[in-house]
């Protein structure tokens, strides 16, 4: 059986914040979450500065965290080959992550390419990170649901899933981009994508009303999935939800569900609770 992976997504819940956090405050928040053990930290991004102003500091964020003791492996996001080549350029970095959508509009929203393009796009970051010994994870957004009148189904991010591990890519997360996730069509996709790609490793990259995450877990653990991206107290994720109170998948929430079923998560309790305070002190009230 694969082993569960918890990817904790600072860069995601900082990114959307209009007020910027200092880089100091930044380092010392990721610093307390490489202590926790998570598989992978989701820590920032190379992108411009114009598009998330919020991670223009990236690469001096990087040059101050402490690696020394961590076995949590570092992702950064990029949206392009300029991108993928300044996060290349970090030994620290294991895996670089593109927002690949299967909505033609969200496409040319988020990237400024088309989906042609961007699938060329694909194919040369992935080139280049073979050549620079670093892995790509390739998000499939909009995986649940287009709210710009595209077609979309599960055949659609299914089909797209299958074009893209021809590259050599190896793993994917699917994405609720708009937030409409729901039990249903968790369990359609993943019941499907998981075992037709066993070769591959599958991901949620999930996002919840405080009210309905547990069923949203549950539905995507019992399909096989065993990658669950999430940030604590859920902050950031979701600006384009039609309900306000959407955002990420909240990582304590995550680790209640996993422990009430004593399934292992290898998350250091005690240093969770000094990142959870941390988070406090970090984000604008």
């Amino acid at each position: 059986m694969k082993k569960l992976k918890l990817i904790e997504c600072p860069r995601d819940a900082m990114q959307g914040i209009h007020d910027f956090i200092s880089a100091d405050k930044k380092v010392a928040y990721i610093n307390s979450i490489l202590k926790c053990g998570f598989d992978t930290v989701d820590f920032g991004s190379f992108v411009s500065p114009k598009a998330i102003p919020q991670m223009r500091d990236t690469a001096q964020v990087l040059s101050k965290l402490d690696l020394t003791e961590t076995t949590s492996k570092l992702l950064a996001i990029i949206a392009n080959l300029r991108g993928a080549k300044d996060a290349c350029a970090f030994d620290e970095i294991t895996y670089l992550g593109f927002p690949f959508s299967i909505s033609e509009t969200f496409q040319q929203r988020n990237t400024n390419s088309s989906i042609a393009e961007s699938l060329k796009r694909v194919e040369e970051i992935q080139s280049l990170c073979v050549k620079n010994k670093k892995e790509l994870v390739v998000y499939i957004s909009m995986a649940f649901g287009n709210p710009y009148g595209d077609e979309w189904n599960s055949d659609i991010a299914i089909d797209w899933t299958k074009k893209l591990s021809r590259f050599g890519i190896k793993i994917f997360a699917m994405a609720d981009t708009i937030g409409v996730s729901n039990s249903e069509n968790i369990t359609c996709l993943f019941s499907r994508l998981i075992p037709e790609f066993p070769q591959l490793e599958i991901g949620a990259h999930l996002h919840t009303t405080p009210d309905r995450w547990e069923e949203k877990v549950e539905a995507a653990y019992k399909s096989g999935c065993r990658r669950f991206d999430s940030a604590i107290k859920g902050f950031g994720g979701c600006p384009m939800a039609a309900d306000k109170l959407t955002g990420n998948m909240p990582t304590e929430n995550l680790l209640s569900y996993f422990n009430k079923k004593e399934i292992s998560t290898r998350i250091h309790s005690n240093a969770f609770l000094d990142a959870m305070n941390l988070a406090l002190q970090t984000f604008p009230k």
